[in-house]
């Protein structure tokens, strides 16, 4: 593709994102940033939540995937049901209940002070590591389409990166966020279709039947792992989905601040609902895609990359027609930037409540210079971070997330479930400590765990485990009376 022609579109782009920005800053309110008003129509956050979860992770990496591990995404896909069924159910009501802005507060009001800052650490660890991972993604590909051509260090592009996101963030926060991502999702599912409409043409498939039909029957398509040893058996990734999604997105700031915008609890569950729907059907487009994306380059007899991740943008960007290239670029721009602006949000939200407790701050206008000192803070750190993951990265992206998930999330997994199944007090010094050695303890196990549990080997569901350790941990420390 031609380089301008690339500036152009993501320009445009980025322009239609600062008008939103613009409308949506007006008017504000001193919590507006944090709180979006709470009056979100909850279809938009819905539709909006598709593109933030999804984000560049799957737009690239379950399509390559595909071709190391088939369909076997889709096992823990079919756990996300259930997980965000719980999220409705059970952590919701608990949210609008108790009017929180950071979910982690809850954890001061059960266990104490040293379980509340251990929470809010935990989610501010994780997200700072996989959003960076999500942006890294998708730099990567901005870097080969376009500023590689003009001879821009992928230091430089990482950074234009972060302060435009900063940019059309620092004001509208939340607010601006549910608008934005609405965007973002349209463009990005807008190049899925568009690209399996093409890659259909080029096969000479005949319609949908007949495109479900090819793709059936493909050796990628297969589902289901009933191997009980491999990382991908159907029971490890069904349950690891969802616990990943009871972490990743119930016990997520990020994902949750989204939700408490809406009007009311009713809304918020009504949102969870189509959203699981609507998500389940994509992710299975995105994994369909995949099979029709080697089927193409072994129809063209194109040599496929080394990395799988590579996949999706070498044929969008080489071999498609200008405006297939086109969309992809603007879906994998949108894709960048639906999990980027929203996770700054959220991290700037919890550490100004949870650490600073802007909240308590009287003096409104030293409140808002603190508040935008932060945002310009994470912006930073997300910056180094994805830096860093160039450095270290030798394998897929989904992979590596959701191992970053399976160490990071597992403490909250523990402490939300001590919290809300048992009615145990803590000795709540000691929550940082165990929170600190149940995902050592959790590595140690999965390193060894060929050699020590007849050649068994832990997939996502490391998750699990480490969320079991620390709930025992926190039943060992518990006060005997309640």
């Amino acid at each position: 593709m031609d380089s301008n022609l690339v500036l152009i579109v993501i320009t445009s782009y980025f322009l239609l994102l600062f008008l939103i920005s613009w409308l949506t800053s007006r008017n504000l309110k001193s919590d507006t940033f944090f709180t979006g008003d709470r009056q979100s129509p909850w279809f938009l956050v819905a539709f909006g939540m598709i593109g933030a979860s999804l984000s560049g992770v799957t737009f690239i990496s379950v399509p390559g995937e595909v071709g190391n591990s088939n369909f076997y995404y889709f096992q823990l896909v079919l756990g996300y049901t259930v997980g965000y069924a719980v999220i409705a159910k059970v952590l919701l009501p608990l949210y609008y209940r108790l009017n929180l802005v950071s979910i982690y507060s809850y954890l001061e009001g059960r266990f104490g002070f040293w379980s509340y800052k251990t929470g809010a650490f935990f989610f501010i660890l994780s997200r700072t590591l996989g959003s960076s991972i999500r942006v890294f993604l998708v730099a990567g590909v901005l870097q080969i389409i376009l500023f590689d051509r003009w001879g821009i260090p992928f230091w430089v592009s990482v950074l234009i990166t972060v302060t435009l996101i900063w940019l059309y963030t620092f004001r509208g926060g939340i607010k601006t966020v549910v608008w934005t991502d609405t965007l973002q999702t349209f463009f990005m599912l807008l190049a899925v279709f568009v690209s399996i409409v093409l890659v259909s043409q080029e096969l000479g498939l005949s319609g949908i039947g007949d495109l479900m039909v090819k793709v059936a029957d493909q050796p990628y398509s297969k589902i289901f792992n009933w191997d009980w040893k491999s990382g991908t058996n159907f029971f490890k990734q069904f349950f690891s989905g969802m616990f990943i999604v009871i972490v990743m997105t119930g016990l997520d700031q990020d994902m949750m601040q989204k939700n408490l915008t809406c009007k009311n609890l009713k809304d918020a569950q009504k949102n969870m609902f189509w959203f699981t729907n609507i998500l389940v059907v994509v992710n299975l487009i995105f994994l369909a895609l995949g099979v029709l994306l080697y089927m193409y380059a072994e129809s063209n007899q194109i040599t496929l990359p080394e990395r799988t991740d590579d996949l999706y943008p070498l044929l969008a960007t080489s071999y498609f027609s200008t405006f297939a290239g086109i969309v992809f670029v603007l879906g994998i721009t949108a894709a960048a930037y639906s999990s980027a602006d929203s996770t700054l949000t959220a991290l700037t939200t919890s550490f100004c409540y949870d650490f600073l407790e802007i909240d308590k701050n009287p003096d409104k206008k030293k409140a808002s210079t603190i508040r935008k000192t932060v945002h310009l803070s994470f912006t930073f750190l997300m910056f180094i971070v994805i830096l860093l993951f160039r450095w270290l990265n030798d394998q897929s992206v989904i992979n590596a997330v959701f191992l970053i998930a399976g160490y990071t999330y597992g403490p909250l997994l523990g402490l939300y479930s001590f919290g809300l199944f048992t009615k145990y007090k803590v000795k709540d010094r000691w929550v940082p400590i165990l929170a600190v050695l149940a995902p050592l303890i959790s590595f140690v196990l999965s390193s060894k765990s060929e050699n020590w549990f007849w050649g068994y080997k832990f997939g996502f569901e490391l998750l699990i485990l480490n969320g079991l350790l620390m709930f025992l941990g926190l039943w060992l420390v518990r006060n005997k009376h309640t």
